[in-house]
């Protein structure tokens, strides 16, 4: 199996309260997951986990083969630059989009792969064109957030 994704043991409290509690999860490459339980009961602390921006209180993320930050004065160290190198493979669609007001869809879209990847102008609208077609959404490109 291709695995892309482990998880080993991951913990997560704030304070007192314990929401993540011994997690064990692989995801092999091209494999879709869904996460279902009630609300409040840890499935979006699991994904800030998995792309740190929560930060573990226990356990371990592997991604791609590489374990994530290392061991230094009996707790886990994620240095800033391994985690942006993280974060441009790892992405997270929020249950509130938040999208940016005064940017079109098109706006949105390339920012990311303008700021974090260094993609060029060019680059980012060709790869938001055939994102926004392979879901039929072509249409809305040039589309402000509030008038979807």
């Amino acid at each position: 199996m291709d695995e892309i994704l482990k998880i080993d043991g991951l913990h997560k409290s704030f304070g007192d309260l314990d929401v993540l509690r011994g997690i064990d999860m692989t995801v092999a490459r091209g494999e879709v997951i869904v996460l279902i339980g009630a609300s409040g009961s840890g499935k979006s602390t699991l994904l800030r986990c998995v792309n740190f921006m929560e930060i573990p209180t226990a356990g371990q993320v592997v991604f791609e083969g590489a374990a994530v930050g290392a061991p230094s004065g009996g707790r886990m160290r994620y240095p800033e630059a391994e985690l942006a190198r993280l974060r441009t493979r790892v992405g997270m669609v929020f249950q509130h989009f938040n999208l940016f007001p005064h940017l079109t869809v098109r706006g949105n879209i390339t920012l990311s792969p303008r700021m974090l990847k260094g993609l060029s102008e060019a680059q980012a609208n060709r790869l938001a064109e055939a994102q926004l077609a392979k879901v039929g959404l072509s249409e809305k490109i040039d589309e402000f957030p509030s008038r979807l």
